[in-house]
């Protein structure tokens, strides 16, 4: 374990041949930590969260969101006014959810561009309910 492109040419050969030959062995395992140390893990890990979150786009995530709306729409057609204020809430909380998972996603990895994506979407999640419920309730059926 560690980085052993620091090594020599010839001691990453031997230490590569070492594993391959070792590799479906069952018995004892023996670990060498190799130039290894947390703090660069960390900042591997780091790096690679950021190229992910650097490859969402902020209007993917308006799609998704107009794609949840649209399947609320399609699956409020046809229903009474107490199913369809049910459905309505519920799918409103499951997308406010999924927004503010993401918000917390994008605090917790300090992207600002993603957490304000984020944030716009679950408050066009929350108006969006609770427009359609003002309307729904404001129906006499």
């Amino acid at each position: 374990m560690g980085d052993i492109t620091a090594l020599s040419q010839g001691m990453q050969k031997s230490i590569i041949n070492c594993m391959e030959r070792t590799k479906n062995n069952t018995g004892v395992i023996f670990n060498i930590a190799l130039n290894y140390g947390g703090r660069d893990e960390i900042v591997k890990a780091v790096k690679n969260i950021v190229n992910q979150v650097k490859e969402i786009d902020p209007e993917d995530l308006k799609a998704e969101f107009d794609k949840k709306v649209a399947e609320i729409k399609e699956e409020l057609e046809d229903l009474d006014k107490e199913k369809v204020l049910k459905i309505a809430k519920k799918k409103g909380n499951e997308i406010k959810k999924k927004a503010d998972e993401l918000v917390d996603l994008a605090v917790a990895k300090g992207t600002p561009v993603l957490k304000k994506a984020a944030e716009d979407v679950r408050d066009k999640a929350v108006e969006v309910t609770k427009d359609v419920q003002k309307k729904l309730e404001a129906i006499e059926i």
